[in-house]
């Protein structure tokens, strides 16, 4: 068998996608609850909102979400049944201290949380957390600036510090902060950062980045000292650049493209910025606060291991004239090559082993695929049944890649966690019709439905994938 007996098989969630219940129990208001649905989400996700308060012209999809809040019992049996290994979910930084800044956390949020993780165990199911999946208090935003501020650290260290103290036994996989690298492509999303007119916004999303960094690996030394079992994690939006053509000029862009994001990464997993990164802050005039005892703690406190969401490989070319695809995030070439989603994302499975292969050979630390999946919209029948072929043709072509990296390549890899196991808020679209999950839930993008949980067709089929711990998919002749 190629992938190891205990191999950690799941799905993935957040909760500012799927938790709902923003004002219920003492939680505060996050910049993701005011992220609203509609033309105005880039605008507000990039930092140029006008208003830090929900107002009565837009819909805010991430208030109600799912509302796993009230439902995770349910949720998780599902789950249970599916025969999941882990569970990754995100703690609503709001949810334990309301504005971020508290004296004292909300015990209510800790209970909710605790909660949840016990339900996870009853299952058999290991918590994966995030700690910090975009949540940032809006009180933090408005008060200090988001991470622009320094001060945050010290508010994230005491973030950590509880949730390590309050879960131990309970939770041992840990993940710092989603995607840290989507600071730099929506930055309010992200890291809570909103910008004034003529601020100099290049220095502020990096000054924000080098304290994310500083926290994450502040995060790493507390969960050791906490307890030596812990397993921390960073986290990269992952997809290979590929060159449009064997052009040198392509060749060194796709490189470029690459590097913003790994810059990150080889922070958190080598503890120090790299020389390329040093020499951009130098051309760009970036001045960050790097202190001594910032070098030594990066130094000191690397990450266990590298987690990263794929969904698509990226391609790059120097010549301004060729053809992009705005459907991701992150702006690409199109691949002639490759077919895409309803959503304009290019698929392609052979991707992720390149985009293994590449993060290994880097880091030369254990992966983690936590994020994977196809964002479609379904048809459910009278009784809420999906018939989602296209979804399972797509996670099958990239667990037998991420397996062929094991088997063949020898990469060494923890687990796999579908995106949106179940479906969920879209972070990028404000969607529900924008679905991933393997349960459909009776809701529509108006905030309309009955939130009734029912199986999709992929649903037995990732729980016999689970069974064998993916073998059928070879035995079969799938391959």
């Amino acid at each position: 068998m190629s992938l190891p007996e205990n191999f950690l098989w799941g799905g993935a969630t957040a909760a500012n996608q799927c938790e709902g219940a923003y004002n219920v129990d003492g939680r505060g208001l996050a910049n993701v609850d005011i992220c609203p649905a509609g033309k105005d989400r880039f605008k507000v996700m990039l930092g140029h909102g006008e208003t830090l308060e929900p107002d009565t012209e837009h819909v805010y999809p991430a208030m109600e979400g799912i509302d796993f809040y009230h439902h995770y019992k349910e949720d998780i049996a599902l789950l249970g049944e599916m025969g999941f290994k882990t569970f990754r979910l995100s703690i609503a930084w709001s949810r334990i201290f309301p504005n971020g800044d508290d004296a004292e956390p909300n015990e209510a949020g800790l209970q909710f949380y605790e909660n949840v993780f016990k339900e996870c165990h009853k299952y058999g199911i290991e918590p994966l957390v995030t700690i910090t999946h975009f949540d940032c208090p809006i009180h933090l935003t408005k008060e200090y600036g988001g991470w622009k501020n320094r001060k945050l650290i010290e508010f994230y260290k005491k973030l950590v510090t509880v949730l390590f103290t309050r879960y131990k036994g309970l939770v041992k996989y840990w993940l710092t902060f989603n995607e840290i690298n989507m600071i730099l492509h929506l930055p309010f999303m992200g890291a809570g950062l909103v910008f004034k007119d003529g601020e100099n916004e290049i220095q502020a999303k990096y000054l924000a980045a080098h304290h994310e960094l500083v926290a994450s690996a502040e995060a790493t030394r507390i969960a050791h000292e906490i307890d030596p079992e812990n397993k921390v994690g960073c986290m990269l939006a992952a997809g290979q650049t590929y060159p449009y053509s064997c052009a040198p000029e392509d060749v060194w862009k796709a490189m470029g493209k690459d590097r913003e994001n790994y810059f990150f990464i080889d922070v958190q997993a080598r503890g120090e910025y790299p020389a390329y990164a040093k020499k951009f802050f130098e051309r760009e005039g970036i001045q960050l606060d790097i202190t001594e005892e910032d070098e030594k703690l990066l130094k000191e406190n690397t990450v266990d291991f590298v987690s990263f969401s794929y969904y698509s490989s990226r391609c790059a070319s120097a010549d301004a004239s060729v053809d992009t695809t705005d459907g991701n995030v992150f702006a690409t070439v199109k691949n002639p090559y490759l077919k895409a989603s309803e959503w304009g994302w290019q698929i392609d499975p052979l991707g992720l082993r390149i985009t293994m292969n590449a993060l290994y050979d880097r880091y030369q630390k254990p992966l983690f695929i936590v994020e994977n999946g196809l964002g479609a919209v379904d048809q459910p029948d009278e009784n809420g049944y999906v018939e989602d072929d296209y979804r399972i043709e797509y996670l099958k072509a990239h667990i037998l890649a991420m397996m062929d990296a094991v088997e063949i390549d020898g990469v060494e890899i923890m687990g796999y966690t579908s995106w949106g196991c179940i479906d969920l808020v879209s972070a990028s679209t404000g969607e529900m019709k924008k679905r991933y999950g393997f349960i459909y839930v009776d809701k529509d993008d108006n905030g309309k439905g009955t939130l009734r949980r029912t199986k999709k067709k992929s649903f037995d089929w990732y729980k016999t994938v689970i069974e064998t711990n993916g073998q059928c998919l070879k035995e079969r002749g799938e391959k």
